[in-house]
């Protein structure tokens, strides 16, 4: 046998839900939220009962999503970068003489008397003393990929003056030279200022 509270219920339902078959035809747009009649809702309420919300704590995600990468252009950096400091020409063909200077086509001739006149604050700075030639081609390579991604604009790099070698002659110096070259990406390069050692 049923209770009276539960048959109250089930008429509540039941009459909530004859109002939901008479707005069954119409459209979401069309559609209005039924309403209930004061008895409606008090009888609701009663069998409800006391109710309690449930906190809205919203919970952030356990992680944040990484950055998006670009494959392919990681792709062409790396291939960019095996090719770049290739040995196909010998940088002895290359004419070194005391002062290192390159610059692009199209770069303005201001920037480069800037640059010259060491009036751009230095970014990062390599050391190469010391090295041997294939350490100084790794180096110079990770070097400036690093700055790539770091946007550093305007970066030292110390060939030393080559008193380690064997025949006492600058060998990274030209070596540098060459490579900087073949990157795209710098724009120019000097040898610096006897100020700046």
């Amino acid at each position: 046998m049923k209770s009276l509270h539960e048959n109250s219920v089930l008429e509540s339902l039941h009459h909530s839900i004859s109002h939901l078959h008479r707005y069954k035809g119409r459209t979401s747009a069309m559609a209005k939220k039924p309403h209930l009649s004061a008895e409606d809702q008090a009888l609701f309420r009663t069998s409800v009962g006391d109710v309690t919300p449930l906190p809205q704590k919203r919970v952030a995600p356990h992680y944040s999503a990484p950055p998006p990468r670009p494959l392919h252009r990681e792709a062409e950096q790396q291939q960019e970068l095996r090719d770049m400091f290739s040995d196909s020409l010998d940088p002895g063909e290359l004419e070194t003489t005391e002062e290192l200077l390159f610059s692009r086509s199209g770069l303005q001739h201001n920037v480069m008397r800037k640059l010259r006149r060491g009036q751009f604050r230095i970014d990062a700075e390599l050391d190469l003393h010391g090295m041997r030639v294939e350490q100084a081609r790794q180096a110079l390579s990770h070097f400036l990929h690093h700055c790539r991604l770091q946007s550093r604009q305007c970066v030292r790099i110390i060939h030393g003056k080559g008193y380690g070698s064997q025949q006492q002659l600058p060998v990274l110096k030209s070596k540098v030279n060459y490579w900087l070259r073949q990157h795209s990406e710098v724009l120019a390069f000097c040898s610096a200022r006897p100020v700046d050692g």
